[in-house]
């Protein structure tokens, strides 16, 4: 598990805010697919449960780069 930084034009960057990034990304399209169809209003509290998606999408990306 090498988690070094990245070299983002000059700027060496953690590799964790990029997976950050990349979880804010998928949770974003997934709560734009949410809200076209609709599905939100049947959730109690729709903050917290896009806030719970973002976190184990997160936690998916960090264990998939982890391999």
């Amino acid at each position: 598990m090498a988690f070094t930084e990245v070299d983002l034009f000059g700027v060496y960057v953690a590799p964790m805010s990029l997976m950050m990034l990349a979880a804010w990304l998928v949770t974003a399209a997934l709560r734009s697919v949410l809200g076209h169809f609709e599905l939100l209003r049947f959730i109690w509290h729709p903050a917290l449960f896009l806030f719970s998606v973002y976190i184990i999408v997160l936690a998916v990306i960090t264990l998939v780069r982890a391999r």
